[in-house]
């Protein structure tokens, strides 16, 4: 995978997240204070940030332009972010039943084989 294809690769600076979304960069820089996104650094201590960060970011701005305040919105994304992953789990979780249920009926057609050829075993003898 190129890196810019990954969408957690750290490439955009303070300056081209502000200037695509239209943003102040104090604005990003206060949602990096407040933790509700937080850039890598690069070896020189700037921010750079992941297109996944960004998405985030955009959402920021628009709750914000809402009237919530920042430890709201930092709340509602941990929120979702929790949401997210235990939807993952849940998928993982709904995954391995359908394995082990899948595993359960085989196996219960191998014993019903077994113990069909062991009655007509019996009852040849």
């Amino acid at each position: 995978m190129e890196a810019f294809d990954d969408e957690n690769m750290p490439l955009f600076t303070v300056g081209q997240v502000a200037e695509m979304l239209s943003l102040k960069q104090a604005f990003l820089r206060r949602v990096d204070q407040l933790q509700v996104v937080s850039p890598q650094r690069s070896t020189g201590g700037q921010r750079r940030y992941t297109r996944i960060e960004i998405r985030i970011i955009q959402q920021v701005a628009t709750m914000a332009d809402e009237g919530l305040t920042m430890p709201a919105i930092r709340r509602i994304i941990e929120l979702e972010q929790q949401l997210d992953e235990a939807i993952r789990h849940r998928d993982e979780l709904a995954a391995r039943l359908a394995d082990v249920s899948a595993e359960r009926a085989r196996l219960a057609q191998q014993l019903s084989a077994l113990l069909g050829r062991i009655t007509r075993d019996r009852s040849e003898e």
